[in-house]
C-alpha cells in the first residue's frame, strides 16, 4: 500500500513540451497498453531519484523500491518462461539465458522499443547529462514500471505486460546482448582475418561520455556502433555487424 503522505507531492507540472506530465504518462498507458487504477504508481515508476532530490522530497518517492520489486518479478516471470518453452536445457543454460534477458543492456533495449526514457521525470542535472538515453537509468525504470504494474494490477497483468515487451523476440535479444562472442565465433568459422574495433569518435565531458565505434574484418569497415562506454558502443558495432552478414549470407554459426 502506498504511503499517503505521497499524495501531497504534487506532479502536476509541465515537462520541456509544456505538457502536463500526467496528460504525458496517458500516453505511456496507451502505449503499452495498461492502463493504472492508481495513476501515483506510474508516477513514482517514472520518477528518478535526480527529481525527488532537486525538488526535496522524500527519497521513498522516487522509483527504487518499484525497481527492486519489479526486479524480483521479472527473474520469476522469465524463469517459469524459460523452464516451459526450453525444456531440453540444463539449469546452466537456462541461468545463463535469462541472465541475458535480464541484463541491463537488454531492458534498455526494451525499454527502448517503447520509448520510456522519453517519459521520465529527472532531475535538472541528469537530464543535461543525457539520463533520458542512459541504459542504467531506462533499464532501472522498465523494471519500476514492472514493480508498479504488479502493485496495481497483479502479477497476471505484470506477466502480460513482461512477456508482451521484455520476453519478445527473445532470440533477437539474446543475439544482442552475445553479440561481441558470437560475431568472434562467426569471423573465425568463415573468414581468415581478424576481427578489431576502431574508436571513431569520442566526445563529451567526462560525466557525459559518448563513444562511436566501427567493427572491422581485416581492413573491411562493418557495423557502427555507439554508446556510453566504448564496450557498449563495440557491443551496439558487432550487433549491426551480425545483422549485416546474415542479411549478406555471410554470418554461419
Amino acid at each position: 500500500m502506498q504511503n499517503a503522505a505521497f499524495a501531497t507531492f504534487s506532479f502536476d507540472v509541465r515537462n520541456k513540451r509544456g505538457e502536463l506530465v500526467n496528460q504525458r504518462l496517458e500516453k505511456l498507458e496507451k502505449k503499452i497498453g495498461y492502463k493504472f487504477q492508481n495513476k501515483q504508481l506510474l508516477t513514482q515508476a517514472m520518477t528518478h531519484s535526480s527529481y525527488t532530490n532537486e525538488h526535496k522530497v522524500a527519497k521513498n518517492f522516487n522509483n527504487e523500491r518499484l525497481e527492486f520489486l519489479g526486479d524480483a518479478v521479472l527473474e520469476l516471470v522469465s524463469s517459469e518462461f524459460l523452464f516451459q518453452t526450453y525444456t531440453e536445457y540444463p539449469e546452466g543454460e537456462m541461468t545463463k539465458l535469462r541472465a541475458s534477458m535480464v541484463c541491463e543492456p537488454t531492458l534498455a533495449l526494451c525499454a527502448k522499443d517503447i520509448s520510456l526514457g522519453s517519459f521520465l521525470l529527472l532531475g535538472k542535472g541528469e537530464e543535461a547529462t543525457g539520463g533520458r538515453d542512459r541504459d542504467s537509468v531506462t533499464s532501472d525504470a522498465m523494471e519500476a514500471l514492472i514493480g508498479a504494474i504488479y502493485l496495481d494490477g497483479g502479477f497476471a497483468s505484470a506477466k502480460e505486460f513482461i512477456n508482451q515487451f521484455v520476453l519478445n523476440d527473445i532470440e533477437n535479444k539474446r543475439l544482442f546482448y552475445d553479440s561481441k562472442t558470437i560475431l568472434q565465433e562467426i569471423v573465425q568459422k568463415n573468414f581468415d582475418e581478424l576481427l578489431t574495433y576502431e574508436l571513431l569518435e569520442e566526445k563529451g565531458p567526462d560525466h557525459d561520455k559518448l563513444f562511436r565505434v566501427q567493427a572491422m574484418i581485416g581492413n573491411k569497415r562493418q557495423g557502427i556502433g555507439t554508446g556510453r562506454t566504448k564496450k557498449a558502443a563495440q557491443q551496439m558495432a558487432a550487433y549491426q555487424t551480425i545483422l549485416k552478414l546474415r542479411q549478406d549470407g555471410n554470418a554461419c554459426i
